[in-house]
């Protein structure tokens, strides 16, 4: 098999990155939409304050999270075809993490937001932290674990190839 080249790792990387902002731009676009309607809504008046908080919790992580998931491609047109492609990945890696930790957020308070309206503060509060632990451990915390852990066969650590079992 033949070795990438610096340039062809950086264009591959680039794709992957851009291919799982795709999934995740998707559904932040809906959240985002329907808390931009919330508002309108003929009981959002009677709300108390911290549901108003809440609510302006999950509406602007899910703003956030839409910049930032979309932020590569923006940035991609503005520098194409100026050498810029490994600093690109790399900002777009941070784009990617801060996008995910922000849409975490925005679902953990959007989520409380609805169980308080419905049940009561208990059951929102208890939700919205089993929800934003699972969050954080399948999105966060089991891949830094997977990436810390040393490979025990001697191996040089994954490509993060497509064709890579260990991606």
């Amino acid at each position: 098999m033949k070795q990438e080249s610096h340039g062809e790792r950086a264009d591959r990387n680039f794709v992957e990155l851009l291919q799982g902002a795709r999934v995740a731009v998707t559904g932040v676009q809906v959240l985002f939409a329907f808390l931009l309607t919330v508002p309108f809504s003929p009981g959002f008046t009677r709300i108390d304050r911290a549901d108003q908080w809440l609510y302006y919790a999950a509406l602007v992580s899910a703003a956030l999270a839409s910049i930032w998931y979309i932020a590569p491609t923006a940035q991609h047109r503005v520098l194409f075809r100026q050498g810029r492609k490994e600093t690109l990945v790399r900002r777009s890696n941070r784009y990617g993490l801060a996008g995910a930790l922000a849409l975490a957020v925005s679902m953990t308070t959007a989520t409380m937001f609805v169980i308080d309206h419905l049940f009561d503060a208990a059951l929102a509060g208890v939700t919205a932290g089993v929800l934003a632990l699972l969050a954080l451990w399948t999105w966060f915390g089991q891949p830094a674990l997977t990436r810390s852990d040393q490979s025990s066969d001697g191996a040089e650590p994954s490509s993060g190839g497509a064709d890579d079992p260990r991606a």
